[in-house]
């Protein structure tokens, strides 16, 4: 079943990036500048920084806005940092005023065969070895701040359907103090999460912070069966959707918005320039003013799968 999942969203986002391909598109933006962040055993992984356009208004009332880290999708099986579909999205950040930082990440099922719920430990391995991945980027633009010219605690992490997972994994990490996050300052906090159609993989149950997680706006439709909306569960090991991780930062207090697209699928992790409205007003009312009070919206909107390149036909060959 999760193997069906992952194949099914990497087929998703390849069929994106073909299809752009092929109609000779070209990336929106091109990164101001490239950095290494870090060399695994079996790679060399990079950033790509875009700096806010020029003449772009950066501060709100004197404070600056976020830098956004953004994590690609792919199932863990395929992706790339500079995948030309994202970089419209990627332009309306830093003509915004908004400095955006795509990176690399391994692709911890990349050529797997076989990925069940007998499995469950090679997908557990894909998720954190892209979430080790996304802290070790922190870590360089952390110790690189200033060179960079980025405030270490005016940081939110974004991503789409495996990176979505990644960042909202990686901030359940954080905030109990897992292993995985012992690379960051003990006092390091994300300023918020953007997550488009993710989820968290808890192998201790329900969902529990022993601090409280960042401000956290999730898009997800309801119908979505790549990346489940609700929950997958099976004894203690539960992979929780956007309505679960919702319904359990209401019943803690936790500071969160969800736009609930009804009905619609998958597609909602790739229409991210379609939504940019809320994201702004998550960044400037949540992340920079401390807002408390989140949106709970649900979008009854049949065209919104036409709203980015493809439609649901094009998408899914007519289902």
């Amino acid at each position: 079943m999760i193997k069906k999942l992952l194949l099914a969203a990497a087929i998703l986002t390849m069929a994106i990036a073909a299809n752009a391909e092929n109609a000779g598109d070209k990336p929106a933006i091109l990164p101001d500048a490239t950095y290494m962040f870090a060399q695994r055993d079996t790679c060399e992984l990079f950033m790509d920084v875009y700096e806010p356009a020029e003449g772009s208004e950066t501060e709100i009332n004197g404070k600056e806005k976020p830098t956004v880290i953004f994590v690609f999708g792919g199932g863990f099986i395929m992706g790339r940092r500079d995948e030309p579909f994202h970089t419209p999205w990627f332009k309306m950040l830093t003509d915004n005023g908004y400095r955006l930082i795509s990176i690399d990440y391994r692709l911890g099922l990349k050529g797997a065969k076989k990925v069940g719920v007998a499995q469950v430990n090679l997908l557990d391995k894909a998720i954190h070895m892209a979430v080790e991945d996304l802290f070790s980027a922190t870590e360089y633009i952390i110790d690189n701040a200033e060179s960079l010219n980025v405030d270490p605690g005016n940081i939110v992490i974004s991503g789409s359907s495996a990176g979505a997972i990644t960042v909202l994994q990686a901030d359940y990490e954080l905030s109990n103090r897992t292993e995985y996050a012992s690379s960051l300052p003990e006092d390091f906090r994300y300023a918020g999460v953007m997550s488009f159609s993710g989820g968290i993989l808890s192998r201790k149950g329900k969902l529990k912070y022993a601090e409280e997680p960042a401000p956290t706006l999730m898009f997800h439709g309801t119908g979505d069966r790549l990346v489940n909306y609700g929950q997958v569960r099976f004894f203690n090991i539960g992979f929780f959707g956007s309505e679960k991780i919702a319904h359990r930062f209401k019943k803690l207090g936790y500071t969160y918005s969800i736009y609930r697209y009804l009905d619609c699928g998958h597609e909602i992790a790739v229409i991210m320039d379609d939504s940019t409205e809320y994201q702004f007003k998550f960044l400037e009312e949540t992340v920079m003013n401390g807002g408390k009070t989140g949106v709970d919206m649900t979008i009854d909107d049949p065209s919104i799968v036409r709203s980015g390149s493809q439609s649901r036909k094009e998408l899914y060959g007519g289902e």
